[in-house]
């Protein structure tokens, strides 16, 4: 009993966590710190004191380390870890040697920042390189080591840099083919998420829309982790496979095969719930159970029901194929699959405002320098809280509105993690024994967390400088009120430049977006009109279905309950029928397996490909539209010798309901609905 609750949670974890990628960054990050801290303890106690500034940079930099730095292979890893080490020494010492002349030392804290910000135009090491330095002056000012002190301060970062590669290449080491494995169990997890929700709904006249909303829900979250397994199958340098004996291929495939047919049982779902033994003879792999229904889908395929029926023998096969493919990668590590070679060509550096990244540093350089201002007049010794605000609601953003999204995250997290932490920490005074691991826990879950929520990172990390406080005698409720509104100041000066200066609009994010998302839905449908098939389509529908993650990031600020422009209803109706497209889109890549000579599907090819000429230019409009809903039913489940018929059709139909005529009743937005078969 207790192995199988063992495998349930193994599972539970795949699904939520695809091949454990938080959680090995969590334990990455931790594990660093941790062998870090005692390391330089260690140094403290046998060998020579240590200033506070290199526990400081230690402790800092191995967070660093585990997160900026995002080199493909080891070697570069470590090439990039030297050069950051160079550059958090160097601003280490520019920091001391300016300490007497602290205005001075202010601007050329601005210079770093504006410096360390450029620096991403080079790549995720120029990234790595920037983080460190802007981290080693925030700490270099925090602290105020003196220049005697520097070669002992230079500890903390050496020794921080050299753990942290140790950890990364040796302890918990990157391995595509356990990625493979772990990813491939998560997509078979999140089809199990999909499976129990059917057999909780089935039986039912009919799924409410609070299911159907779940339902999608789960099928988002199994397009993000099919998206990642794809990442670690190799493919050749022109990322389309030869032939499908390439065991890399066949992989592809079945992923492929097992996608589509999880979308398609919950599609059918909507329109006839499943019997409840089918769904759960499924699950529990029946072959009695699953032969009956087979005979029974013939008696029953004009019938709504037949056709969820056959999805979900479908999904079964699929689901079947997938499991054997793991139980083949756990026999064998995937041997018969070569790695794949880095073929990524260096791109040339554009250095004119035309660049985003450009752009983005001029932001973070005025929003630190009016984070600076104002910090400095609440504290002379603190506002570095302010900057660093500042700078970080920058990172990872791609507008305005997303930056707003940060700053509230990382003001609500710094709150609330103040509170609760102020409250640990009071009632473990005194008690380091118990404070140590408690604080190892928070930065655990703060890492772990980090890809899903920024607030409940920020939250974690206010928890761990509450107990820092607590255990080193400085913890008072004047300096937490000081850190909350440093951190305030510093999220609102960033907000402020978003929308001020250089202003990515939300809705222009969303259009670029919508853009790539056409260009690819078109070049799908080109290659179909010039007769090509098999990998060829599948791989221009697996880019179909990135663009469509990239629309979702997009639209996302636009959902936002505290958004000046509030219309969830509308942009989550909207999204549905993009992914009502992409799945389509999928379908037709699957179905077209001979060249399109066909006149009818010429005809349909063109039609799809207007109604896209008329769509495209419009771009996020479409998120702003009323809607009137309304049901229909037709048929749904793609047949082998009418698939890109039906796919092309529901192509057309998902595009016409993006602007939909005043004089023409629209399909229910958010559904999937298809038109029955002509003649």
């Amino acid at each position: 009993m207790h192995l199988f609750s063992g495998f349930q949670f193994r599972d539970w974890l795949l699904a939520n966590d695809p091949a454990l990628s938080r959680l090995r960054m969590a334990s990455r990050v931790t594990l660093t710190i941790v062998l870090s801290f005692a390391i330089l303890l260690a140094i403290q106690m046998f060998i020579v004191p240590l200033p506070k500034a290199a526990f400081g940079l230690g402790i800092v930099l191995s967070i660093e380390g585990g997160v900026a730095v995002r080199d493909k292979g080891n070697s570069r890893q470590l090439v990039t870890r030297l050069f950051a080490c160079v550059a958090s020494l160097g601003v280490v010492a520019i920091a001391a040697g300016l300490e007497d002349r602290r205005f001075l030392s202010d601007l050329v804290f601005l210079v770093v920042i504006a410096l360390a910000s450029v620096g991403r135009v080079f790549g995720p090491r120029g990234f790595a390189i920037g983080m460190f330095a802007f981290t080693s002056y925030f700490m270099g000012a925090y602290f105020q080591p003196s220049l005697a002190e520097l070669p002992y301060v230079a500890i903390g970062p050496v020794v921080s840099v050299l753990v942290g590669h140790l950890v990364r290449a040796v302890l918990l080491p990157d391995d595509w083919r356990r990625d493979l494995l772990r990813s491939l169990e998560s997509v078979r997890g999140r089809i199990n998420q999909i499976l129990f929700k059917l057999a909780a709904l089935a039986g039912g006249a009919e799924i409410g829309e609070a299911d159907r909303q779940e339902l999608r829900q789960l099928e988002d979250r199994l397009k993000e982790v099919v998206l990642m397994a794809e990442t670690f199958i190799p493919r050749p340098p022109g990322g389309v496979f030869d032939a499908a004996a390439d065991p890399a291929a066949e992989l592809a495939i079945r992923l492929f095969d097992a996608h589509l047919a999880a979308e398609s049982a919950i599609v059918l779902s909507f329109q006839s719930p499943p019997p409840f033994a089918l769904v759960h003879a499924v699950i529990e792999a029946d072959p009695v159970e699953l032969g009956r229904y087979e005979e029974m889908a013939e008696t029953i395929k004009d019938q709504p029901q037949g056709e969820t029926v056959r999805a979900l023998l479908w999904l079964g096969k699929a689901r079947k194929q997938l499991t054997q493919a793991i139980g083949e990668g756990q026999a064998s590590g995937f041997s018969g699959i070569d790695a794949a070679m880095d073929t990524t060509q260096p791109q040339p550096i554009d250095f004119s405002f035309a660049n985003p990244l450009l752009r983005s540093a001029l932001q973070i350089t005025l929003a630190s320098a009016l984070a600076m201002g104002f910090g400095l007049l609440l504290s002379r010794e603190r506002w570095f809280w302010a900057v660093l605000a500042a700078f970080l609601v920058f990172t990872n953003t791609n507008s305005r509105g997303d930056t707003a999204m940060k700053a509230l995250s990382r003001s609500l997290g710094t709150v609330f993690g103040i509170a609760i932490g102020l409250l640990l920490a009071t009632l473990i005074s005194g008690e380091p024994v118990i404070a140590i691991p408690v604080a190892a826990v928070c930065i655990f879950l703060a890492f772990y967390f980090l890809q899903v929520s920024y607030a409940t990172m920020t939250f974690f990390i206010s928890i761990v400088l509450c107990l820092v406080y607590g255990m080193t005698g400085v913890l008072t409720l004047d300096l937490l009120q000081l850190r909350i509104g440093e951190t305030v100041i510093g999220a609102v000066a960033g907000t402020a430049v978003a929308f001020l200066v250089f202003p990515a609009r939300t809705r222009g994010a969303l259009d670029a977006a919508l853009a790539r998302w056409f260009q690819a839905l078109d070049e799908l449908l080109s290659a179909i009109g010039e007769g090509k098939s098999g990998f060829a389509l599948i791989a221009l529908s697996q880019k179909i279905d990135g663009c469509y993650r990239d629309v979702t990031v997009a639209a996302r600020p636009l959902g936002s309950s505290w958004s000046v422009v509030t219309r969830p209803g509308q942009i989550r109706q909207t999204l549905a029928i993009f992914l009502s497209c992409t799945y389509w889109a999928r379908i037709l890549a699957k179905s077209s397996t001979a060249p399109a000579e066909a006149d009818e599907l010429k005809r349909l090819i063109a039609s799809d490909l207007a109604l896209m000429k008329d769509a495209a230019p419009r771009g996020s409009t479409c998120f702003f539209i009323e809607r009137k809903a309304s049901r229909t039913t037709g048929r749904h489940l793609p047949l082998s010798r009418e698939g890109a018929r039906l796919g092309l059709e529901m192509i057309g139909s998902a595009l016409e309901r993006l602007y939909p005529q005043a004089d023409v009743l629209p399909f229910a937005p958010g559904e999937v609905i298809a038109r029955s078969k002509q003649g």
